[in-house]
């Protein structure tokens, strides 16, 4: 009996945990006001061959960068990460 007792009081905070987790993570359960929302910005001048977002003047698809570091292939990224990777820039250079 005593271990039905202890393995309800884990298996409840366990979940409390979970719960309390993703409120303050998701903002998607009852009681908070706020909504979640990631700031993003475009990074051009970092992207792998193949990997880009979008398109831009010589292409109109995603995943059609040729070459790696094209300065006109764009990625995007969360606000602010742009300027600590070596090559990043918020604006395309001149094609």
């Amino acid at each position: 009996m005593d271990y039905r007792i202890s393995n309800a009081a884990v298996i409840s905070a366990a979940i409390a945990t979970v719960l309390v987790a993703v409120q303050q993570t998701t903002h998607t359960l009852p009681g908070s006001s706020q909504r979640f929302a990631l700031a993003r910005e475009r990074c051009y001048g970092v992207v792998r061959a193949g990997k880009n977002d979008c398109g831009n003047a010589v292409h109109v698809c995603a995943g059609r960068a040729t070459r790696d570091a094209q300065p006109e292939e764009w990625l995007m990224l969360p606000a602010g990460t742009c300027d600590k990777i070596v090559g990043g820039t918020l604006w395309p250079s001149p094609v």
